[in-house]
């Protein structure tokens, strides 16, 4: 009998703070089951969906948009901090809970016009996820779909910063 995703998400009580409970997705990762069941189950989420490329932020969105792309013979597009990719870039900023970060993206990795799915590990504030569809939207593509495989309900980001996009988690967690 197969396991279900989120039996794999492990729960680690005051990380990295006391009354914070911690939702480990690396549980998924290090079991091929898992990996295999997390990718099966976003791909399944496209079924229909017309797209061209899969958008991803580093560092763990990498490791669930990549073989995503690769599984449904799609574009991969990182997203990354400032100053890791070579080529002419197009840059957001996004507040943390003490202080702002940025992110970037080729300036020439989309096309005017393309059709974005963008997937990442986690979705909490939606602080990142949203300045990932702003550097996908000023080079004119358009975002499709958000995929996450783990979301924190308790934020809100659905009705607040992520309001207006499709958006699908495959587990989700009432809560912070």
């Amino acid at each position: 009998m197969m396991k279900s995703l989120d039996s794999y998400v492990i729960a680690i009580p005051d990380y990295p703070k006391p009354g914070i409970l911690f939702r480990d997705v690396t549980g998924i990762l290090d079991s091929a089951d898992g990996l295999r069941l997390a990718i099966d189950q976003l791909a399944d989420r496209l079924q229909g969906v017309q797209f061209d490329a899969i958008v991803s932020m580093e560092s763990r969105g990498f490791i669930f948009g990549m073989p995503l792309a690769y599984k449904l013979n799609k574009a991969f597009v990182p997203v990354r901090k400032p100053g890791k990719l070579p080529r002419e870039t197009v840059s957001a900023s996004y507040e943390l809970e003490y202080g702002t970060d940025t992110l970037e993206m080729h300036k020439d990795a989309l096309k005017p016009g393309a059709r974005v799915v963008i997937v990442d590990d986690l979705l909490a504030t939606g602080g990142t996820a949203g300045a990932c569809a702003r550097l996908v939207e000023c080079v004119g593509a358009k975002v499709v779909k958000m995929l996450f495989v783990i979301e924190l309900e308790g934020f809100a980001a659905r009705s607040g910063k992520l309001a207006g996009y499709e958006i699908e988690s495959l587990i989700a967690y009432p809560g912070k």
